[in-house]
């Protein structure tokens, strides 16, 4: 992701660029893994030290009121973060925790469409759970998850 321009993205969702907004917002969108608040903290923090958990909170927070990024819940008492706001599916494999992005356009656009009469969609998300590709692979791993 060498092109991502943290600049570009937070002025067009009218949020002024500072350094540590910058970062927060460059550090969600290099890492696919769809990073809590904690690990964004814990990557950051050493390398700006101003920075605090408060900050990263509040900034997130700020970034997904304003679609610069979204939140993640695929578990009750975890919230992730994601930098790619399109319309996109998430898949978390039971065997690692990993949770991987996957893009299925026709499936989103089919579910907001068996919506009952008078209802809207301002928001779809879909969520998977299963074995990914690479625990599959590991037999041991997959007895393990079973």
């Amino acid at each position: 992701m060498t092109d991502y321009n943290p600049d570009s993205v937070l002025i067009e969702h009218g949020i002024r660029p500072s350094r540590q907004r910058r970062a927060i917002l460059k550090f969600i969108a290099e890492h696919p893994t769809h990073p809590t608040a904690e690990d964004v903290y814990q990557a950051l923090y050493k390398k700006i030290k101003t920075l605090s958990r408060t900050t990263v909170y509040n900034t997130l927070r700020l970034f997904c009121s304003r679609g610069a990024a979204q939140m993640v819940t695929l578990e009750e008492n975890e919230m992730r973060f994601d930098a790619t706001t399109c319309p996109h599916g998430h898949f978390k494999c039971s065997c690692c925790g990993k949770i991987f992005d996957f893009f299925c356009d026709k499936t989103l656009a089919a579910a907001s469409m068996q919506l009952p009469e008078g209802f809207s969609t301002n928001e779809t998300q879909l969520y998977l759970r299963g074995v990914c590709k690479e625990c599959n692979e590991q037999q041991s791993a997959v007895a393990d998850c079973a």
